[in-house]
């Protein structure tokens, strides 16, 4: 069975690099630990946590989402609700809204959601972002619980996963056949690369 270890990336776009560094390295405190780029194309990373990062495209072209709360139903073509990010204690939550307050952009107040305690906001690409602490003893991963009061017949089969609903691997990729190819960003693991830091 695969173990996942968390979300290694999430690759958003902005227009602004420089904005960007601005929010997510100064503003909010996460340190840019990769760029890739030549001319036309930028792709930087930034550490959420020791298994977690958020990377952004520059993309010239690109426009910045319309700010609409997080969680509201849309209709027609869509991908992405809001990112929830996790801090290690409540406090937190309020150093964020009253860093984000005093660069003057828009914050909530703390909300209780009950495992959780949030706040909501924008980065300058109108990506919606929440922040989220755990409250302590109520722990989903370690405690799933179900309160949907009209759970779908699939939901109610559990929180455990069910490979029997798809049909088993019989022919796995063969060894010889187990060929990774180049691609961008391996020259940040090339010790013969000047670094520009």
């Amino acid at each position: 069975m695969v173990h996942y270890i968390g979300i290694n990336h999430l690759a958003m776009a902005t227009r602004d690099m420089d904005q960007t560094i601005r929010f997510w390295r100064d503003l909010l405190g996460m340190r840019l630990v990769a760029g890739l780029g030549r001319p036309g194309y930028r792709h930087y990373f930034f550490e959420i946590s020791p298994t977690d990062l958020i990377a952004f495209f520059e993309w010239p072209d690109v426009e910045p989402v319309a700010e609409r709360d997080h969680g509201t139903p849309v209709q027609g073509p869509f991908i992405f609700d809001h990112v929830s990010i996790g801090v290690d204690d409540r406090d937190s939550l309020w150093e964020i809204k009253d860093r984000l307050d005093a660069a003057g952009f828009w914050c909530s107040e703390a909300i209780d959601h009950g495992f959780i305690h949030s706040i909501y906001a924008f980065d300058p690409n109108g990506i919606p972002i929440e922040f989220s602490w755990n409250v302590p003893g109520v722990d989903v991963r370690a405690r799933p619980a179900m309160v949907d009061v009209k759970p779908s017949a699939v939901t109610r089969q559990g929180p455990e996963p069910r490979p029997d609903n798809w049909p088993l691997v019989t022919e796995p990729t063969a060894p010889r056949d187990k060929v990774v190819y180049p691609g961008e960003g391996r020259q940040l693991a090339d010790p013969d690369v000047d670094e520009t830091w």
